[in-house]
């Protein structure tokens, strides 16, 4: 609890001078993005290796290192395509000595092979499956945290892609949903 604290500490602090997330959802750290986050291991318990793709403000790859802190072979990769989101980022990593390394990179461009890649407030499905496509082709699983038009997003990702998905509601917000995906591969044009 004592790093959680430090991390939304720091997410505060920075956010007034970095715009990491929306500010009047500071408030309500704890349900909107701790237990965002956090739900994740519950879904995914055996996982010990992750990769958050566009990581940002460490949602959800922050609290995941956090609370994998102590679990034997446990990494999270946090990727993001800015650098100053990374300085953050890496600076929070060392500072709570976590289990984490910080990529400086496009998501779709890394060679990683993860148990699961996740994801949240990056891009519409579609362009999503693009990003972790790699992981996927590695053996990973997809754990995506994803608003209430995930449907809609699945049938509009359906139109170039093929894939298996499954919604699983939020515990943290009841329009929420964490979208898992398998057997992922682009649709061929005619």
């Amino acid at each position: 609890m004592a790093e959680l604290d430090r991390f939304r500490d720091q997410l505060i602090e920075t956010n007034a001078v970095m715009n990491l997330v929306g500010p009047d959802t500071l408030p309500d750290f704890w349900s909107r993005h701790a237990w965002d986050s956090a739900q994740l291991l519950e879904l995914e318990p055996e996982a010990r290796t992750w990769a958050d793709l566009g990581a940002g403000a460490g949602l959800p790859g922050l609290i995941l290192a956090i609370l994998l802190k102590n679990a034997p072979d446990a990494h999270v990769w946090l990727i993001d395509s800015l650098g100053k989101r990374c300085r953050f980022l890496s600076t929070l990593v060392e500072t709570l000595d976590l289990p984490a390394t910080v990529v400086h990179g496009r998501a779709e461009e890394q060679d990683l092979a993860v148990d699961v890649v996740t994801a949240r407030a990056l891009a519409p499905m579609e362009r999503l499956l693009g990003y972790a496509q790699p992981y996927l082709q590695h053996g990973a699983q997809a754990a995506f945290l994803k608003g209430e038009r995930a449907e809609e997003e699945l049938r509009e990702a359906r139109k170039s892609w093929q894939f298996t998905a499954e919604l699983v509601p939020s515990l943290s917000d009841a329009r929420g949903r964490i979208v898992r995906i398998g057997s992922l591969r682009r649709v061929r044009s005619v």
